[in-house]
């Protein structure tokens, strides 16, 4: 038991660093912060009846996307390292299911219908629209990096499926794949 949790550690500190690597390039500067003329400001879903203010994101000590704070339920949060809403590249917000007490910002991400719309706001008055291609949960160790990471489109990252309640965490996570219209 003890190996198989190693391995998982090992498999998902790979995953990171090559994720970083590709997000970032191997010349990339870490002292040297990424440029941006905007940044997103607010996710609107329509179908939803979803709107809700954008914070920044950046990564842990450790490596790790950072998440929104849970006192902050009905904010998502946009991955700076990840491409403004509306340029080229793949660009992510990742918001909470849900508190110790009630539904947060994404708790009904997982009932978006594909070709839905969604919308983000820019600082510089540009709206980013995007349709929904698919949605998907996938088992939080078999996480699909590159999709999300690298692969051009919006994704939208929450947790989901079943909560593991020794480890107080879900199982699963639910990705929405959007596309630029």
């Amino acid at each position: 038991m003890a190996e198989t949790k190693w391995l998982k550690i090992v498999v998902a500190g790979f995953l990171t660093g090559a994720v970083m690597f590709a997000i970032t390039g191997p010349e990339k500067d870490a002292q040297e912060p990424r440029k941006v003329s905007a940044v997103p400001k607010r996710l609107d879903i329509p179908s939803l009846d979803l709107r809700a203010p954008l914070m920044k994101l950046g990564l842990t000590g450790d490596g790790e996307v950072e998440l929104p704070p849970y006192e902050k339920p009905a904010t998502a949060g946009w991955f700076q390292e990840s491409v403004v809403p509306g340029e080229t590249g793949p660009s992510v917000i990742i918001g909470h299911v849900d508190t110790k007490t009630a539904p947060a910002v994404f708790y009904r991400l997982r009932h978006v219908k594909r070709g839905a719309v969604v919308k983000v706001l820019r600082s510089d008055g540009k709206v980013a629209q995007y349709k929904v291609d698919s949605v998907e949960q996938v088992a939080k160790e078999e996480f699909p990096a590159q999709r999300v990471y690298v692969d051009e489109g919006l994704r939208l990252v929450t947790c989901g499926g079943g909560f593991d309640r020794a480890n107080g965490e879900y199982l699963d996570n639910v990705i929405v794949y959007a596309s630029p219209v």
